[in-house]
């Protein structure tokens, strides 16, 4: 008479069957849930470089510029005309444009702000007048990338 032992049967019950199921279920939402954010976000990197570029352009445009107005006269200056620093203040674009006003194509999303304020540099009795230059540009995403610059009368 043959015997056989519980020893002997190989298998995996219902129970072990429903506990691996539901570990590797948990497991797999976890991994999805880190693509699905990694997808919605990967965008967001070029937008912010694209920001920067612009805001870079923007402020080399206006460091190259005068410190003081050359002709003295501040009458009837468009962006095209715009000969020193201090005439980017107040300056909003609706779309990145380029130095003459004319609008950048693919760019129209971003919006710039610009903004240029009179600062002293240097230890009292021997200061200088310089100029603070603030330039914000806003993505599609709505995130703000500000670049800020210097500017003395040298």
């Amino acid at each position: 008479m043959i015997r056989t032992t519980l020893n002997n049967r190989s298998g995996v019950t219902l129970i072990e069957l429903v506990v691996a199921m539901v570990v590797i279920s948990v497991a797999l939402g976890g991994v999805l849930m880190v693509i699905n954010y990694t997808v919605l976000r990967s965008a967001d990197p070029v937008l912010r470089q694209q920001s920067i570029a612009i805001a870079e352009a923007y402020m080399e445009e206006i460091s190259l510029k005068e410190f003081t107005d050359p002709d003295g006269s501040e009458v009837g200056e468009t962006r095209a005309t715009f000969d020193d620093v201090d005439d980017y203040n107040g300056l909003t674009d609706s779309g990145a444009m380029d130095q003459n006003g004319n609008p950048l194509a693919g760019l129209a999303s971003y919006s710039v702000a610009v903004t240029v304020q009179p600062q002293n540099y240097g230890p009292a009795g021997m200061q200088i007048a310089g100029l603070e230059i603030s330039v914000t540009v806003t993505d599609p995403a709505g995130e703000s990338i500000s670049l800020t610059g210097y500017r003395a009368n040298y």
